[in-house]
């Protein structure tokens, strides 16, 4: 006779940014779509506002799962009110404020655990203090990064052993030790804590983070086996950590509706943009979207308007609308009017899974944000690597070296996410990366290539399949935890 699974409650707390926000909303709904599962997701009203209707779609199929708002600590941090995503338009000294606001959130968030005695907290990997308020209540922790095992893999052998101090200049290869491939990079291609300018203050923040992530429950990753098994495998058996693969959690958007309003509202009439890609040859078509928090100059734009007309390419091209201003500072004169029928340009929120599954689109620039590459993985497009900042060089080396899925649009340098790009790409060789990723027999073989992960992306979240048991695996484990817990109590 079946038995009904022992309930669990799980608490999830997302990092304040899109990137972010997105990836832990899906594991939400996914979890709660498990037999005995409840979610609740804990963040602030204007970052809880764009995902009210999808969690309210979710509760009308039947499914526990809610939302629990705490209040953003404005005055605490000196920040004025209605910011409180980390995607917001603001100054150097707001982001530092912002990142000071994130530390006043424990409270908060301790209130919230006390008060709903949930069985687990998935917390961001950004909250390395979430191992002890899980801790101080008798609870597993799981944190949650939101990249590849691959660049987890590979910033923690540089944090380790610093092969970046022993080279002569910036610019000097050297081979990043003790992972399954062969990876050189240079000094250019890293963030400042690991250049030899690590700051004590940085350091204590490292140091704590690596220290959560060794002490919790576990790590839970947006990613499959099959995509970068070697990873996997290093990142438990020799960096020693209990981890649970679950993803791609985007495939847990299995209807236009939940495709169309995932993460925000788009920009563009989701009927007129699919008609646009209806008119157009299977593979024919460049996606170009560079997340949101990238920041290019209008120089960078034009260059960037400029190589896509002069490819000759079908495009669809998402511009964030902090870099749109004035148009007649970054776009072309009559841009729009000569690409007309060729290019669809989309000011704001594009959606973007929508779009990459359409079988028009046959390749992606993107900044290789985890979420944007494993959705071009997911759903088999070729990309060309524009990397700016945060792992998103190291998510370069795993789409065009390990993968090959990819190809370079030439990015040297690493550049705070919170400054203007200082890096500029001109025109021709964004026409040379276009042409060699949509064009020619190699391109073929890279589409092909990219055609084989999307079906083992899609069987691993199938009934049997690898994400799938990771996930029936994980919640075993923590039901198990959470009886014998009750078991004590009692």
């Amino acid at each position: 006779m079946a038995t009904n699974p022992h309930p669990l409650h799980i608490l999830f707390f997302p990092h304040l940014a899109h990137g972010h926000l997105i990836p832990m909303i899906d594991m939400a709904r996914l979890f709660a779509r498990q037999p005995g599962v409840k979610s609740t997701i804990v963040t602030t009203q204007l970052n809880a506002s764009p995902f009210f209707q999808t969690v309210e779609n979710e509760r009308k199929s039947g499914f526990q799962i809610d939302i629990h708002v705490i209040k953003f600590p404005y005055q605490e941090a000196g920040l004025p009110e209605g910011y409180e995503n980390i995607s917001s338009n603001y100054s150097q000294q707001m982001g530092t404020n912002f990142v000071k606001a994130l530390g006043f959130l424990r409270q908060p968030l301790e209130r919230v655990v006390e008060e709903c005695r949930p069985d687990c907290l998935v917390a961001d990997q950004s909250f390395p203090w979430a191992t002890h308020v899980a801790d101080n209540l008798g609870i597993p922790r799981l944190a949650f990064p939101p990249t590849s095992n691959f660049a987890v893999c590979v910033f923690h052998s540089l944090y380790r052993y610093e092969p970046q101090k022993y080279v002569a200049s910036d610019y000097e290869p050297f081979e990043v030790p003790g992972i399954p491939d062969k990876i050189t990079m240079n000094r250019l291609q890293h963030p400042d804590e690991l250049r030899d300018r690590l700051d004590e203050e940085t350091k204590k923040f490292m140091d704590e983070a690596l220290e959560s992530d060794v002490k919790c429950y576990g790590v839970v990753m947006n990613s499959f086996k099959e995509l970068e098994h070697g990873y996997v495998e290093h990142y438990r058996q020799v960096m020693g950590r209990k981890t649970w693969n679950i993803g791609p959690l985007s495939l847990c958007n299995n209807n236009r509706k939940d495709k169309l309003q995932r993460g925000n509202e788009a920009s563009i009439d989701a009927n007129q943009c699919l008609t646009w890609l209806d008119s157009k040859e299977p593979n024919s078509v460049l996606y170009v979207c560079f997340g949101t928090s990238c920041w290019f100059s209008a120089a960078q734009l034009n260059e960037i308007a400029n190589g896509l007309e002069a490819s000759g390419q079908d495009f669809i091209w998402v511009v964030r609308e902090v870099n749109v201003g004035k148009e007649e500072e970054w776009l072309p004169d009559g841009f729009e009017e000569r690409v007309k029928g060729k290019g669809l340009v989309i000011r704001g929120w594009a959606p973007q899974v929508l779009i990459l599954e359409h079988e028009a689109v046959g390749g992606f620039m993107s900044h290789l944000g985890w979420n944007s590459t494993l959705e071009g993985i997911t759903y088999g497009v070729p990309m060309i690597a524009w990397p700016l900042s945060n792992e998103q060089f190291y998510n370069e080396k795993l789409v065009t070296e390990v993968l090959r899925v990819g190809v370079a649009v030439g990015v040297e340098e690493w550049c705070d996410w919170m400054e203007e790009h200082k890096f500029l790409v001109r025109k021709e060789r964004i026409i040379t990366a276009v042409t060699e990723l949509m064009d020619g027999e190699e391109a073929e073989e890279r589409r092909r290539r990219a055609g084989v992960l999307k079906e083992k992306a899609n069987r691993a979240v199938e009934e049997g399949g690898s994400s799938y048991s990771d996930l029936k695996d994980l919640l075993d484990g923590l039901r198990l935890s959470s009886s014998r817990k009750q078991l004590y109590i009692v």
